[in-house]
Parts: C-alpha cells; structure tokens; sequence
C-alpha cells in the first residue's frame, strides 16, 4: 500500500490525465513501483462514497482469491481496489459486472507488477480498461511547478513555458536531488533517514514482489545483481557481464532483468533503428527508474562523493531521462523515446520521435557545452528522416544556441 499516512500531499500531474480517462472508460488502472505514490493519489482524488480495498489484507485477499463474486457483491463500485496482481481471478469477475454496467470510473485499480498484471489485464478487460504509469515524484511535482506544462520536447512552442518558470539548480541542489531520489516518502518528510528507507524497501522488494514473479532460490546472488545493474544505469545492457558479478547464469540474468522491469524498478531504452543504415547499434540502454535507490545500491554515501565520483556523469543521465520520461507519463501519453549510437561511437541520449520527426537530445554535465557536444547532431542527416529542433540538457544558466536547430537547455527546465 503506498499510502503515506499524516503527511502533506504533492500534487501528482497525473491527476489531469486520470480523470478524463476515467470519465470515459468503466475500470481505470494505474500501475508502478511500490511505494511511488499509486494508493495516495487514488484516495486523494477519490469521490464521496468510493470504497477502499487493499488486497495487501490478509483476509480480504483470502476472499479475493477464494470467492471474488462475492468480494464484488460487497463492493458493487464506485470502489478502489489495491494490489490488484495479488487476486488475478477478481478481472473476469469485474470483466462480467462492467459488461452489465459500464458506468465510467466503476472501478479504480492499483498493481505494482506491470508486465505480469498486464497480461491478465488484455486477456479479461480488453477494451473496457484506461492504463496509465506512475513513477516516483518529478523534480516539478516536488517543487509545485509546471502541472499543467505539456511532455517535454525541445520545440520553441514547449520549450518556452519551461523556460520561464526554469528552477535554477545549482550542482549541489541537483546532486541532493538525485541522491536522495524521488520517492514520495522521502520528498514528504525531510528527516526520514535516506539510507534505513531505501534498506526497508530493498528488503520488502526481495522478500514481496521477487518471490512474487518467480522462485528466486539466492536472495543474496538478487541483490548482487540488483546492485550490478545500478552500477551500469546509462550504460548499454550486456547480460554476460550483469550474469559474471551476479554469479549468475546468463539465461537467470535474463529472467531476473525482467523481474526488475516487470516490478518498475528499471527501464530499457531502445536503440533507434533505420533500413537506411546498418551501422547502429542493436542493444538497449539501462536505466534506473530512481536515482535515489540506485545511488544506495552503490553505496554513495553523500551527495557529494556522488557527483564527484566515477559514476555523476551516468546518474545525471538517468535523472534527466527519467524526468522526461516523467513530463509524459503523467500527462498519460505514451513515450515514443529511443537513444542513438552507432558503430563508430557517436551517441545521442535520447530521440524522441513524433509525428514521423526526431527531436534529438544531448545530456552533459557542463556548465560551458562545446562544439564537441553538437558533432553527433550532425550525424543523424545520414538517417534521411525528418530531424527537427534539438538540444543539449546541461548546468548553462540559460538558454542559447549551439548550432542551427541546437540549444542548450538548462537542466532546470525540464
């Protein structure tokens, strides 16, 4: 459950995005990591007279699993239903009440294993079911900023709002940012120790979600992988090696990946593809959902032995990219984003792609970007695709041109 009892609310930008969908579709679904905030937002936002069930109670997922009927029969909805992957058998039976009834908004539910749960979504509420993903805080949630700004993209028309209400974010602040993460818990109160928090939640992970979506046999061979995969957040997959420190074989490597992104707690990032060229690169990037947790699976112990140690460069990457990922996400739209690189290195972090135009962008941590940092921009005419206003995300304290169609973007806009 991820409600956070006694404390102030933020303010989650999904809201917007939930209601309009719940207005139109009968069961409404929200999905992601533990503890990200799913139960808070749902009962913040609820209607007088929506009931509340939580299948993280024992007797409740007792009847859930025994006689969903009638777990229905006493919650007919408006009801929010929590945890919704634990009691799997209740979709055909809420399949067959909204076919009776397909009053929007009937039922509100929560699930924190989204590849698992999302099977068993399309085989019984195709159709009848709005999916939407939570992640943990974005930096603009945190601070009250920009709820009703659009998906990022480095456009003049969606740039030029973010860059009005930027956050001046200066390296300390924004290593303090990363460091310490985006869990809603942690943001909400100031004095809840970093380090006992993220130990508590690895520990409830192992024990809960792992055990849930397979038989892990060596919790300790989990964790050394959890952490292996932390130490390369950025970095292009190779499962030979996550496989080699976890101690692991290939094939179990594999299957534990899916865990991780089965459970929220990692993303893979596709390479881009183009017929044109068979000089791109074919394997995904890695990418840590949370900054925060993945600083504590490798064991920085302060904001600043983080930003000045071998891993700054790669943990900045995966904040920004989340925070963009986040700017989507919840505002409900899906997010078309791949990264680039081909075979003689030159790499781009992120290509979002839309409407059939690539909008590439560059991550540094520079205060005074190059025109070393632009030559990969002058790559991508090779793809014979429409290219259309770029950037590089990075510590200027304003925005300026780099080159035509290039920008550098403050990190604080995003």
């Amino acid at each position: 459950m991820d409600e956070s009892e006694g404390a102030a609310y933020i303010h989650r930008t999904l809201e917007r995005a939930f209601r309009k969908a719940s207005e139109h579709f009968p069961v409404m679904l929200v999905t992601g990591a533990r503890q990200v905030g799913k139960t808070t937002f749902l009962r913040r936002i609820s209607e007088e007279g929506r009931a509340y069930v939580t299948l993280d109670d024992p007797l409740v997922l007792d009847l859930a699993r025994r006689d969903p009927a009638l777990l229905l029969q006493r919650y007919p909805g408006p009801v929010l239903i929590d945890e919704i992957q634990y009691a799997p058998g209740l979709l055909p039976v809420i399949k067959m009440a909204v076919d009776q009834d397909r009053m929007p908004g009937r039922f509100w539910l929560t699930g924190s294993q989204h590849f698992h749960l999302m099977k068993a979504v399309s085989e019984s509420l195709a159709g009848r079911v709005g999916i939407l993903e939570l992640l943990g805080l974005s930096r603009r949630e945190q601070d009250g900023s920009g709820a009703d700004l659009p998906p990022f993209l480095p456009t003049p028309g969606a740039l030029e709002p973010r860059l009005e209400n930027a956050a001046r974010l200066v390296l300390p602040e924004l290593y303090a940012r990363i460091w310490r993460g985006s869990y809603p818990a942690l943001a909400e109160d100031p004095d809840l120790d970093r380090d006992l928090y993220y130990r508590s939640y690895v520990q409830t992970y192992l024990q809960w979600d792992v055990r849930d979506l397979a038989r892990v046999g060596d919790e300790a061979a989990f964790l050394r992988f959890l952490r292996a995969c932390a130490a390369r957040t950025a970095q292009l997959l190779n499962l030979a090696d996550l496989a080699r420190d976890a101690g692991v074989a290939p094939n179990t490597a594999r299957s534990w990946l899916s865990i991780l992104e089965a459970s929220g707690i990692v993303r893979l990032l596709e390479p881009y593809h183009s017929n044109v060229t068979k000089r791109l690169v074919k394997t995904p990037k890695l990418h840590f959902l949370d900054t925060g947790l993945c600083s504590w699976l490798t064991e920085w112990t302060s904001p600043e032995t983080l930003e000045a140690g071998a891993a700054s460069g790669a943990v900045l990457e995966t904040w920004i990219f989340t925070e963009i990922l986040k700017s989507w996400l919840h505002d409900g739209r899906r997010a078309p984003f791949y990264f680039y690189r081909d075979k003689d290195k030159k790499e781009l972090d992120l290509f979002i792609v839309q409407d059939d135009t690539i909008y590439p962008l560059e991550f540094k941590k520079s205060a005074s970007p190059n025109r070393d940092v632009i030559r990969p921009f002058g790559t991508l005419a090779k793809l014979n695709r429409t290219v259309g206003p770029g950037g590089v995300i990075c510590l200027v304290r304003s925005s300026l041109p780099l080159d035509e169609g290039v920008l550098a973007i403050p990190v604080g806009a995003i």
